[in-house]
């Protein structure tokens, strides 16, 4: 913990980790939490029983917003063919086929039918798919990141949201990884370069004022 406290330190000194914020209009992504990565007993899976649990406090408050909520999900019809290298180095990951439970939404998560999943061979949710034209369609400026691995399809996606001229937020408790050190780290990172990351009561605070502001405009025009 003080090595992290004191690169936050030297990261702040040097003119990191300034917020970016909130802006207009949030849509909730909702990254890989599939049966494959939340049932400990798949190659590629963990126990994500938190995550999931603050997640869908999240949702609750989304869906309750009608804040747009999209999920995503790996799923290969010829996982060495679509998956490229990144399946050579991860091999694990040939058990995310489509058709299959693990490329399902968790069930745990209550998917509605509105609630698109986009389907990704990759670990950015925007690499050859059309989530930006997705969200630019839906005038969203701001991504809430949750979902799973941290060290990987989270950083990337807050990565390149971030390059596309997204606000990316993540609360840290919606999000989770195999393992404590790489989780810790990406957070780090990811607040220090790519987002705001806050506690998932403080999103929800945000949330709420952001829909109440919303409300009083609605009822000025």
């Amino acid at each position: 913990m003080q090595d992290f406290d004191a690169a936050r330190q030297l990261y702040e000194t040097k003119g990191f980790a300034h917020r970016v914020g909130w802006g207009f209009r949030p849509a909730v992504l909702v990254i890989d939490l599939t049966s494959g990565f939340t049932d400990p007993a798949s190659p590629v899976g963990a126990d994500l029983s938190e995550v999931i649990g603050e997640t869908k406090r999240l949702l609750a408050a989304a869906r309750g917003y009608e804040v747009p909520v999209i999920f995503t999900s790996i799923a290969y019809h010829d996982p060495d063919l679509e998956g490229g290298y990144w399946v050579s180095k991860i091999p694990a990951l040939r058990v995310l086929r489509h058709g299959t439970p693990a490329v399902e939404v968790d069930a745990r998560l209550e998917r509605r039918p509105s609630e698109s999943v986009i389907y990704k061979c990759f670990t950015s949710p925007f690499f050859g798919t059309h989530l930006q034209s997705m969200l630019q369609r839906l005038r969203v400026d701001t991504l809430l990141l949750c979902g799973t691995p941290t060290s990987g399809c989270v950083r990337a996606a807050a990565a390149d949201a971030v390059q596309l001229g997204f606000r990316c937020i993540v609360p840290e408790s919606a999000v989770g990884d195999r393992a404590e050190a790489p989780h810790r780290a990406n957070l780090f990172d990811i607040d220090a370069k790519y987002g705001d990351v806050m506690s998932l009561d403080a999103v929800l605070a945000e949330l709420d004022r952001w829909a109440r502001r919303n409300e009083r405009v609605d009822t000025a025009s």
